[in-house]
């Protein structure tokens, strides 16, 4: 049974699915997908086009808009809009330590989370697609990760797309992780020197933070384990329009006087535990990097590995010398399935994940070569989590794909640009721009 409610100048409906957990067994078990419909409230009665949202992530749900927000205004005066958790996120099935244990012990839950890739979210859309639009083909809107599963959208079921409008999330088609990785780490390492030029104040503070984990042994309220490794992982807001100045104000008030001498604030501790806890979204940390894994070799902590070829991000090193303490990015380590409390039960599920040499493809390059499905793509190109040489070379494999590369925004530039981004995008889809 749907359930409609009103937002202002919005109508919402809730509505649930019924998907095969694997494709390729449809007369097998199933899962549940949770969507949000949304129309304007002067459109309701209208027959409009439909556009599905894929989130960035993996491992997030789709936004929880109040009214229409951001991007999500531009979007309702052409289309029906369809916000779909992927399986695993938000109220899709969710993955996380609580209800994984329902699989089994980690083998089976590793086996369980192999169908959780951009393949199976691309099956579950065409799945779902005849009873939301009656069969007709729909526009797609995919942020970081959610362009990843668009590609591969053009690659699995093209016919299931009217347009392909693709925002900071386009993926090397045949990159390992390794590449990924060490293609990340200079991109990190030219954010975190801007930072410091722009505030050049947290070296100092950075030093001071790095040297007191180094020396004491913190744990969060939560009882996350803050390690250096951890602090400096809180890098991940540098590739956000707002990153360096949220990270400015983290770090400004990192100490507090006490009886025993300095210590990190109940505050600052409190700002760290939000931003570093998986809680909310532990799918996240356990299939990030299997979003990269293709054929038979394994990602094997890819992130941590490809790390040890750039010293120049070992905080006790910087601390030896007089150079800044680096910060890093979007990188999943195994550190954080000893610190995090919502992934150590999963550790075990994580190490067996990286250690698989069955990925599937994701991509069809030669099916997307011969691609008839109007694609855009907008290319931030001092992008931190998106290689743009990477981004740029598949936007060349993509027949027909036209590109808007922007140094106007960061990696959430839907976000922060909207609905201006989003009414570009469009436009360019429609031979406007």
């Amino acid at each position: 049974m749907s359930i409609s409610y009103r937002q202002p100048g919005v109508i919402l409906t809730d509505r649930r699915f019924t998907v095969p957990l694997d494709h390729a067994a449809p007369d097998g078990e199933t899962i549940e997908l949770y969507a949000r419909e949304a129309v304007a409230s002067d459109k309701a009665g209208q027959e409009l086009p439909w556009l599905l949202y894929l989130q960035g992530g993996p491992g997030f749900g789709a936004n929880r808009f109040v009214g229409r927000q951001a991007w999500l205004d531009r979007a309702l005066k052409d289309y029906r809009v369809l916000l779909l958790d992927q399986r695993g996120t938000g109220s899709s099935t969710p993955a996380s330590r609580q209800t994984l244990p329902l699989r089994g012990g980690p083998a089976e839950q590793a086996d369980y989370l192999t169908r959780f890739r951009a393949d199976s979210i691309v099956r579950d859309c065409e799945a779902i697609r005849p009873q939301v639009t009656g069969g007709a083909p729909w526009t797609v809107l995919g942020q970081s990760f959610g362009g990843f599963c668009t590609v591969s959208y053009l690659s699995l079921a093209p016919e299931g797309l009217d347009t392909a409008v693709i925002t900071g999330g386009l993926p090397s088609l045949h990159a390992h992780a390794d590449d990924v990785y060490r293609a990340a780490y200079p991109r990190i390492e030219r954010k975190v020197t801007a930072h410091y030029a722009r505030y050049p104040q947290d070296v100092e503070r950075a030093r001071r933070i790095a040297d007191h984990l180094l020396t004491h042994e913190v744990s969060l309220p939560n009882g996350y384990r803050f390690t250096v490794e951890a602090f400096q992982s809180l890098g991940l807001m540098l590739g956000t329009s707002e990153g360096s100045h949220r990270l400015h104000h983290l770090l400004e008030d990192a100490f507090v006087r006490t009886p025993g001498g300095p210590e990190l604030s109940d505050a600052f501790q409190e700002q760290a535990q939000s931003l570093l806890s998986y809680a909310a979204h532990p799918l996240y940390a356990l299939v990030h990097e299997s979003i990269y894994g293709q054929g038979t070799r394994p990602t094997a902590w890819s992130a941590e590995r490809v790390r040890a070829e750039f010293p120049q991000f070992d905080a006790a090193k910087a601390l030896a010398g007089d150079t800044p303490v680096l910060f890093t990015g979007e990188t999943v380590h195994p550190w954080m399935f000893e610190a995090d409390p919502a992934l150590r039960p999963l550790r075990e599920t994580a190490d067996l994940l990286a250690a698989r040499t069955d990925w599937q493809p994701l991509y069809d390059p030669a099916r997307l070569a011969a691609n008839e499905v109007p694609v855009v793509a907008a290319v931030y190109h001092d992008d931190m989590y998106v290689d743009t040489a990477h981004a740029l070379e598949t936007a060349r494999a993509i027949r027909g794909l036209r590109t808007w590369v922007t140094n106007e925004f960061e990696h959430d530039g839907l976000r922060a640009g909207a609905p201006r981004v989003l009414d570009r995008l469009l436009g360019m889809a429609r031979n406007e721009v």
